[in-house]
């Protein structure tokens, strides 16, 4: 496609946008995260795949927090989780 004089490759375009690891997806018991949430949780031993909700999983984040309180991307992926949670589990 053409686009002001350029040539833009729509399919190298929509490859970016849906190849990146920030976007969040589902996988499954209701919880949904990105590539990059994945790999952190896995670089600490936690697998999502055993909890039966997002709630369940940041409870067990939390717990670790607060045994090792200084796991900064871990608590950033608790931030990320109980917000996402707010906003599409909680009755407003």
């Amino acid at each position: 496609m053409k686009v002001n004089n350029e040539y833009i490759d729509i399919d190298k375009l929509t490859k970016n946008i849906y190849d990146d690891k920030t976007m969040i997806k589902m996988r499954g018991n209701g919880i949904y995260l990105s590539d990059e949430e994945v790999e952190v949780l896995k670089k600490y031993s936690i697998d999502y795949n055993k909890y039966s909700s997002i709630s369940s999983l940041i409870f067990e984040i939390e717990r670790i927090l607060n045994e090792q309180p200084d796991l900064d991307e871990l608590e950033e992926i608790s931030k990320r989780l109980a917000e996402f949670n707010y906003y599409n589990n909680t009755n407003k």
